[in-house]
């Protein structure tokens, strides 16, 4: 019996023993292959870790843990985008809201350049104002709203700029907008900014709003009396000059008179939710959100966007704020899954946004 009880107790202590051992093994192993990860002569990982981790607003410590100043400057040098040096010509841009729904009862017979020409141009009965679309890709997905009348597409600011921001769900009902979405950035001090003051130019109903200056990449995101989406880098009186109804400022610039931004590396901004809004050459308007922040889908990069709106025809495009703040509102409700910095499912208040009103 006594003996019975030893081997018992040997056992065990075997058994831990085994465990302990096992349980060590992992957490070498773990270390050593993050140590490879993060430094060894596989850059994928490094680059991509340093560029995501950059572009937020809350997570730069995931790069300055673990990287000095000058290996994160040599990481975001080599990976970039180059912009598209012009603004747009308006020329280029001829504006269609005829009534299509003639059109859209004989869609049988319409011929179709692509799938992505038909999602968009064939709409929805009793719906014509704009159309929602699911976008999948690899490692994102999201929504593009096809607005059919720019005319109808209007900048609006939080109703107490320079104080606080607002909620897009907010902005979107004292509005009566059909969709929403987040627009251009904001000050953001020690990343606990309150969405209050809009970077660079902001005009909204021809007035204009905020003048600050601006370095980022991009510039003026914004629309003319005559409902042309523009984006150039430009000053407040060349806004003016070229009649600019509705803007706001933030970039990268995505595509510019056809011609898209340039990619270096995986383009600098990593992978997370994205906000774009581009403008088709017939003059249909595009709103795209894309969701990420998870394991099976965390987000889409710059080359993503510019490859989703050159498929759905776009001829000027722009990235607009995202992170947190990327959202689409579509009758009052959020119909993507924002994700905030402690993985809460919600978005963030915001300074600007571009509507579709009714």
């Amino acid at each position: 019996m006594k003996k019975m009880k030893k081997e018992n107790k040997h056992m065990k202590k075997s058994i831990w023993k085994k465990i302990l051992i096992t349980f060590l093994i992992i957490v070498v192993i773990g270390i050593t292959s993050l140590g490879i990860l993060l430094y060894g002569p596989y850059s994928g990982f490094r680059e991509w870790l340093i560029t995501t981790a950059m572009t937020t607003m809350s997570h730069q410590y995931f790069a300055t843990w673990f990287y000095d100043d000058e290996t994160i400057e040599a990481v975001l040098s080599k990976n970039r985008v180059q912009e598209v040096d012009e603004i747009t010509d308006l020329d280029t841009i001829v504006v269609d809201v005829t009534n299509k729904e003639e059109d859209n009862n004989k869609k049988d017979k319409v011929e179709y350049k692509n799938e992505y020409e038909r999602a968009i141009l064939e709409r929805e009965p009793g719906n014509n104002d704009y159309k929602i679309i699911e976008i999948k890709g690899k490692g994102y997905s999201g929504y593009l709203a096809a607005i059919y009348d720019p005319s109808k597409v209007k900048t609006v600011c939080s109703k107490n700029i320079g104080k606080v921001g607002q909620l897009l769900t907010d902005m979107a009902k004292e509005n009566n907008a059909l969709v929403a979405i987040n627009g251009g950035g904001f000050e953001d001090p020690e990343f606990h900014g309150t969405g209050s003051s809009p970077l660079g130019i902001t005009f909204s109903g021809g007035k204009l709003i905020t003048s600050k200056g601006y370095s980022g990449s991009g510039g003026i995101i914004g629309f003319t009396e005559d409902d042309k989406l523009v984006l150039g880098k430009m000053t407040v009186q060349q806004a003016r000059d070229m009649k600019i109804r509705d803007a706001v400022t933030f970039g990268p610039y995505l595509i510019v008179n056809g011609k898209p931004s340039k990619i270096y590396g995986n383009g600098g901004w990593g992978t997370a939710p994205r906000t774009a809004i581009g403008q088709r050459q017939d003059g249909i308007v595009l709103f795209l959100v894309i969701d990420g922040r998870t394991i099976a889908k965390p987000g889409a990069t710059i080359k993503d966007l510019i490859e989703i709106m050159q498929n759905y025809g776009a001829y000027n495009a722009s990235n607009l704020d995202g992170g947190t703040s990327s959202a689409m509102v579509v009758k009052g409700k959020i119909i993507n899954d924002p994700i905030d910095s402690s993985g809460a499912h919600k978005t963030r208040h915001i300074s600007t946004g571009f509507i579709l009103t009714k």
